[in-house]
């Protein structure tokens, strides 16, 4: 249904979230519990590597300790740098920007995650060379209007071990290509890429300063013994990361659409619904150590909403679609979200008739 006595399916949702908070008296930004979060997940993603550093812990804890770092790495990313890239932590445009930072010491730059994330990403989800997310290296098939290779049968199997690779590529060879790809496609310009290199070759050197250079200066080890750390580490937060995001595009229920010549806010809106699934709305405490983003669809359709609100606009969401018979796709679990992960990497690897 297209429209309800003349109002749009967007209009109409935007109106009933916007009552929500008006009635509620409370910003749509960042509360006590999001600043708790904040600290938390930076605290774990520092302490070890201050601890190791600092020559407090053994040199037979190493590993645990960047394991941990692992996990800091995922928290991080979900719970704070997402949601200063959104602009959604803070109205004050110096806060998100400083949230948003916190990925340069994750391995990434931010300028160029936004480019893929929010002006991509979101705009053109599953939708084939348009969205970075459904057109991943060639080893793996997100969509249906991708080329097809046999090696793809298998990927339902290989594809978990590539899932951990995410953030170790980003923190090595994957933004340079990424740059590269995008002044090819007149995604930016040839000055935009100038700036954009120069911006990531420094943030590469800061980064691997004081994840290369004084780990291996102060820790006594060898550089193969350093790479096992980087790459375990990157491997945790990799792999949680990819999971979390994967569940909630490439599922059986999400469809993959045609690239619209044209696009007002209303078809945006419904694609955000076509093409994205929920999962775990019940576990409160697994949606608040992944930054929300078991609902998906809340944040395709509001992405400027801070993630702790969420769970409370699920409902006016999951109305306001129904009032429009359109689609609110939903798992109870995450295990069932990873199960039909896995089902749909299976379809997508059988070749097409």
């Amino acid at each position: 249904m297209k429209s309800i006595n003349g109002v749009n399916f967007v209009t109409s949702l935007r109106s009933e979230v916007n009552k929500y908070f008006t009635k509620k008296n409370i910003s749509k930004h960042a509360n006590v519990n999001m600043y708790i979060k904040c600290i938390l997940m930076l605290l774990i993603y520092i302490i070890p590597y201050v601890l190791m550093i600092s020559g407090i812990v053994d040199k037979s804890l190493f590993w645990l300790l960047w394991l941990i770092m692992g996990f800091g790495m995922a928290g991080v990313g979900m719970c704070v740098m997402h949601d200063g890239n959104h602009n959604a932590f803070s109205k004050n445009r110096s806060i998100n920007k400083i949230m948003g930072l916190t990925l340069q010491i994750l391995g990434g730059t931010y300028k160029n995650w936004k480019i893929q994330h929010n002006q991509l990403h979101h705009k053109y989800p599953n939708i084939i060379n348009h969205d970075p997310d459904v057109s991943p290296i060639k080893l793996l098939r997100f969509s249906p209007d991708s080329s097809y290779h046999k090696i793809y049968r298998f990927q339902f199997i290989y594809a978990w071990f590539l899932y951990g690779l995410m953030t170790f590529s980003f923190a090595t060879i994957k933004e340079f290509k990424q740059l590269i790809e995008w002044q090819r496609n007149q995604i930016i310009t040839t000055s935009q890429f100038r700036q954009l290199m120069f911006e990531l070759i420094f943030w590469k050197l800061i980064y691997y300063f004081f994840l290369l250079f004084i780990p291996m200066l102060t820790l006594d080890i060898s550089f193969l013994q350093w790479f096992s750390l980087f790459f375990l580490m990157h491997f945790v937060a990799g792999f949680l990361l990819a999971i979390v995001f994967q569940t909630a595009h490439i599922m059986p229920d999400c469809e993959h659409l045609k690239f619209p010549k044209k696009m007002d806010v209303n078809t945006w809106a419904i694609n955000q619904l076509l093409t994205t699934s929920n999962y775990a709305p019940k576990s409160k405490v697994f949606s608040w150590l992944i930054g929300g983003l078991n609902y998906q669809i809340e944040h395709h359709l509001f992405p400027g909403i801070c993630h702790v609100h969420y769970a409370n606009i699920s409902d006016i969401v999951k109305r306001v679609a129904s009032d429009y018979d359109l689609p609110y796709n939903c798992q109870k679990n995450f295990i069932q979200a990873i199960f039909e992960h896995g089902k749909m990497l299976y379809y997508l690897g059988i070749k097409p008739s």
